[in-house]
């Protein structure tokens, strides 16, 4: 399984933390910081999940007129990380 961590932009949560397992599933997505229980249940609901399909949902979700959430950037942190790995 390959980790990643990112620093999220604009928003109460400080880190996100999550992995993508050899099959290409979403694995252990953690919030440092933030909404506790709101984004515990962000990260059981899209445990198991294909990162593109949950990056494309979450995408421009908005938090208190912020123009981005913690949903948003873990959108974004997903992106970024599966950009990532199809250039390696």
């Amino acid at each position: 399984m390959k980790n990643y961590s990112f620093q999220p932009q604009g928003v109460c949560t400080r880190q996100i933390t999550f992995g993508i397992d050899d099959e290409g599933k979403l694995r252990n997505v953690r919030f440092a910081g933030g909404c506790p229980g709101n984004l515990l249940a962000i990260g059981k609901l899209v445990e198991g999940a294909d990162p593109k399909n949950v990056a494309s949902i979450l995408k421009g979700n908005d938090c208190g007129g912020r123009g981005t959430s913690c949903a948003d950037q873990l959108s974004i942190a997903l992106t970024t990380a599966i950009e990532k790995a199809n250039v390696a």
